[in-house]
């Protein structure tokens, strides 16, 4: 079998069990945006009471984010953890924003696929994880969002070695799959469920997964 249909078969298998994810949550891609930062070493509970924090004080906007003093911004964040790491992070976002849009998130829809993440990437606190999560659920750019939950569940199916970088599993995808926005966010949302409720770190629970049948 190729690479691409086992793939594709896997993603059937999952979407069949599991269903459609409705993720990534957010009203707007800026919301989408910060959320991406925030959930960065914590879990999506956590961010949701960051993001309401910030909803309740009506700040959910990157004209107001940009304005609010970064102490107060940590204040507000600090439930997903790490608040004032993140401050900062997000600080250093929106510094960008003003630069290369004016604030205006969608804007960085207009610059390729490839220029955007480039551009991304050169702003203090954003990885590739987060760089792509942001250009897929908040542009809807086609690019593939790797994590942990990938690369654990590709290496216990010997998929992938252990030690894979982010850029070559995500080529892992990127290489074989149609090039799809709908497809590539459906699929790592799908991997994140499974990996949370089945592939585990600790104690998996392989014979009820939804994946079982593709192992060796």
């Amino acid at each position: 079998m190729t690479r691409r249909n086992l793939l594709l078969n896997m993603y059937g298998a999952m979407h069949e069990r599991l269903g459609p994810s409705f993720w990534w949550p957010g009203e707007t891609p800026f919301e989408i945006a910060l959320g991406a930062i925030l959930t960065q070493n914590t879990n999506w509970e956590n961010v949701t009471r960051a993001l309401t924090n910030l909803r309740e004080e009506s700040l959910l906007s990157a004209e107001k984010i940009f304005a609010l003093p970064e102490e107060r911004l940590a204040a507000l964040i600090r439930p997903a953890g790490y608040f004032r790491l993140k401050a900062r992070r997000i600080k250093h976002f929106m510094t960008f924003l003003h630069r290369e849009c004016g604030l205006c998130p969608e804007k960085l829809a207009d610059f390729s696929t490839q220029t955007a993440r480039t551009r991304l990437l050169t702003v203090n606190g954003i990885g590739p994880e987060t760089a792509d999560s942001i250009l897929l659920y908040a542009l809807h750019k086609p690019t593939f969002v790797v994590d942990a939950y990938t690369k654990r569940i590709l290496n216990r199916h010997m998929l992938v070695p252990e030690d894979i970088g982010y850029e070559e599993l995500r080529e892992y995808f990127m290489d074989v799959l149609p090039v799809d926005v709908v497809l590539y966010s459906e699929f790592h949302a799908l991997i994140v469920r499974v990996g949370k409720k089945w592939c585990r770190k600790k104690q998996p629970d392989c014979s009820s997964c939804p994946l079982a049948g593709f192992l060796e």
